[in-house]
């Protein structure tokens, strides 16, 4: 009786190798898909840089200031009590209070050397920060609402926080959330960032446009990161992988 894997069917075609039984599935390594991620981040960022380019012509009445000038008047002010609270929070968290997170995160990972990690950590965040917003904000240099309740910087758009929760979000969800539990983290990143966003015109520091312009600018910036980097932290997470499960074996 032959042994060859190659067996013909019934119909004489030639039958491949037999493979084991499984699921077929790939194993899951948290990279992300395709050109998906590439394209998302590339629009997100185009939606960004469109309205900077229409801001800048006339930075003292773009087409959209009506809606700005409206929004800024149903956020009334100034304000005090539980929402004042919550967005004086949210103020601090998206300036030098925040940037704690990630730089102890960073820390983490160097301590455990995570090297591809670390340099995803540090490439999103001073492209998003340093590249980007400031780079936007000086070629637009938009003058803020007047009377802001907390102390403000040069430049309204875009808005630095809501970019800096955009950006977070991803970074948070490609370094530390199972791929399974991504979309959960997702939705609730979501509602972090339109929170944040909230803030900033709830304290008259953004116009509405700025904090739209920030979050996408924050994303998209993310998004791209990862997807160049994507690749290479899915090996060192698989790399990680082995290395416990070695040492399991050998305890």
């Amino acid at each position: 009786m032959s042994g060859n894997p190659t067996a013909a069917t019934p119909q004489g075609r030639p039958r491949g190798p037999h493979r084991s039984a499984g699921t077929g599935r790939r194993p899951e390594t948290g990279a992300p898909r395709g050109h998906g991620v590439l394209i998302t981040g590339l629009l997100l960022l185009g939606a960004a840089a469109a309205p900077a380019l229409v801001v800048r012509a006339d930075v003292a009445h773009p087409p959209f200031q009506g809606l700005d000038d409206r929004w800024l008047i149903w956020m009334g002010g100034p304000h005090e009590g539980l929402y004042q609270a919550a967005a004086t929070a949210l103020d601090l968290f998206g300036g030098p209070v925040g940037a704690l997170l990630p730089l102890s995160l960073l820390i983490l990972l160097l301590v455990r050397r995570r090297w591809v990690s670390a340099g995803f950590l540090l490439a999103a965040s001073l492209g998003g920060n340093m590249l980007v917003i400031q780079g936007l904000k000086h070629l637009v240099d938009r003058p803020r609402p007047a009377d802001p309740l907390v102390r403000v910087d040069h430049g309204s758009f875009p808005s630095g926080h809501a970019a800096t929760a955009a950006l977070l979000v991803v970074v948070l969800g490609a370094l530390l959330v199972p791929a399974a539990r991504r979309r959960a983290w997702w939705i609730g990143g979501a509602f972090f960032t339109l929170a944040m966003m909230w803030s900033r015109t709830w304290l008259h520091a953004h116009w509405l446009s700025d904090t739209v312009a920030g979050a996408a600018a924050g994303a998209g910036v993310g998004l791209l990161a990862w997807w160049l980097f994507g690749p290479a932290l899915a090996r060192e997470r698989a790399r990680d992988r082995r290395g416990a499960a070695a040492g399991a074996g050998t305890a």
